[in-house]
């Protein structure tokens, strides 16, 4: 028997770039259809697309709406981190965040991409 695999996408762009915020979703929800493990790490700008709300305003020609994507990723049991430091230097309250984000550290980061079978960076 098989290790299950498991992708790790790092996202650091945020509602200011449509694809480049849109296409780590595609990548993580194709994963999870895939039976990989799939988890999603939210750093710099990136951390702004977990703000309850967000992706409702973020759409790249020619890819799902980013709302569409978000909600099939935790219903298919993603898992998303956000970088404590970057939400704290943009004044971000834990409770503004979508329901299944984990405020984390760099320890944390280190540990899930050693862990990774790939990481992904956007």
């Amino acid at each position: 028997m098989t290790d299950k695999k498991k992708l790790v996408l790092m996202v650091t762009h945020g509602p200011e770039n449509a694809e480049l915020s849109t296409i780590p979703f595609v990548m993580a929800t194709t994963a999870l259809a895939s039976d990989v493990e799939v988890l999603m790490g939210f750093q710099g700008n990136g951390v702004m697309l977990t703000i309850k709300g967000m992706a409702d305003h973020v759409a790249a020609s020619g890819f799902p709406p980013l709302k569409d994507l978000l909600k099939a990723y935790l219903e298919g049991g993603g898992k998303m981190y956000v970088c404590g430091p970057c939400v704290g230097s943009r004044m971000i309250a834990p409770h503004d965040l979508v329901e299944g984000a984990t405020i984390v550290g760099a320890a944390t980061f280190v540990a899930e991409c050693v862990a990774a079978t790939n990481v992904l960076v956007y």
